[in-house]
């Protein structure tokens, strides 16, 4: 029953009485509490929900959502990317770099499994919130049969990163850049990174925030997330009046911090080196509201979400990291490692323990 339910979860509070979907921007700057998302490539969707309240597990459950998650083995995720391949890409991004084509590029792979059933997105999601919280756990789930898209929506993020916040006329945004397990093991290479996204998220703001008003309200803070460390910065602007949604994400998706510097340079490194598209991975996955003029949608990052194609149905999840010229390809690659390690054995999970994936080295790399 549970997968005919639509519902939406963001922080301590959840949305429930779906009542339609839409592919219009511009619906956003009317009313409503919609839940939002936007692919890597562009493809907005969203969904408004009438009934918000606080956060109750026993309630989910009494409406219908079936706690249970289907175990998905460590092993059987495929990369789009071997181990190899992402090595060479990221030695093909430092000669772009070396040729002044590029600063900086994000460089990702999809893992895929396939699956049996449709993902049950509020027991995935409670899986996270127990063994990997983080600060924009989130999940969507809204059926084809409810919302007369061509596919299910679902979705569910442990996403540590907050693409934009709005609170009336004040947009923030919050990049991160700089990843390691310890803060000792961050390196210098880190936080130029950091502060290099930092300026273009400057630069994006700048489009759409009145002149003047656009400033960073905190360099490289460190925190702490489980199994990692990010460095965090916070970068502000106010809008002019009437601002539209439309022209936001125009000016800022997608994120700069998974795209790269300059971000159309970033952009043209990404399609000719990824085997396919992101998807809802490192696009805006959150929640607007047009009542009141307040929206907090984080990076899809850290997210899983099913696809369907010529009937079959797959779980993925993306992982990648930012190259410069001082990267180490075989080191990034176990960054992409380090990032999707704890996530994947929360999804191989059984019996309330995480899945064995102590190894550090190469554990999904099939493919």
């Amino acid at each position: 029953m549970s997968q005919g339910l639509a519902v939406a979860i963001f922080g301590n509070f959840m949305a429930t009485n779906f009542i339609e979907a839409t592919t219009d921007v511009s619906r956003l700057d009317i009313d409503g509490w919609w839940a939002v998302t936007h692919t890597f490539e562009g493809e907005f969707q969203a969904f408004r929900f009438s009934d918000l309240q606080p956060l109750d597990v026993e309630k989910l459950a009494s409406l219908g959502h079936v706690l249970e998650h289907e175990s998905i083995e460590v092993s059987s995720w495929v990369s789009s990317l071997s181990m190899t391949e992402y090595v060479d890409a990221v030695e093909t991004i430092r000669q772009d770099i070396a040729r002044g084509w590029v600063y900086q590029a994000n460089l990702c792979r999809v893992l895929s499994a396939a699956i049996s059933r449709d993902l049950n997105v509020v027991a995935l999601w409670k899986l996270l919130a127990e063994h990997n919280p983080a600060p924009y756990l989130s999940a969507l789930q809204v059926p084809a049969a409810l919302s007369g898209l061509a596919s299910d929506v679902r979705i569910v993020s442990a996403s540590p990163e907050l693409f934009l916040s709005r609170k009336q006329q004040v947009l923030r945004s919050s990049p991160i850049k700089g990843t390691a397990k310890v803060a000792s093991e961050l390196l210098e290479k880190d936080q130029t990174e950091n502060i290099m996204i930092v300026d273009l998220i400057r630069n994006d703001l700048g489009q759409v925030c009145e002149s003047g008003s656009v400033k960073v309200v905190d360099l490289l803070r460190l925190e702490q997330h489980p199994g990692l460390v990010h460095l965090v910065s916070d970068v502000e602007g106010t809008l002019p009046s009437e601002s539209k949604w439309s022209t936001i994400f125009a000016a800022l998706l997608p994120p700069g911090s998974v795209s790269g510097a300059p971000k159309s340079s970033a952009l043209e490194v990404i399609q000719r080196l990824e085997n396919g598209p992101r998807g809802i991975y490192c696009g805006g996955f959150g929640w607007v509201n047009g009542d009141d003029q307040t929206a907090e949608i984080a990076v899809g990052i850290r997210t899983f979400w099913q696809s369907a194609e010529a009937g079959s149905k797959s779980l993925n999840f993306g992982t990648g990291a930012g190259i410069t010229w001082a990267s180490d390809p075989v080191g990034e690659w176990h960054e992409t490692e380090l990032k999707a390690k704890r996530l994947l054995s929360v999804a191989a999970m059984t019996s309330g323990k995480l899945a064995n994936s102590s190894s550090d080295s190469n554990f999904v790399t099939n493919g």
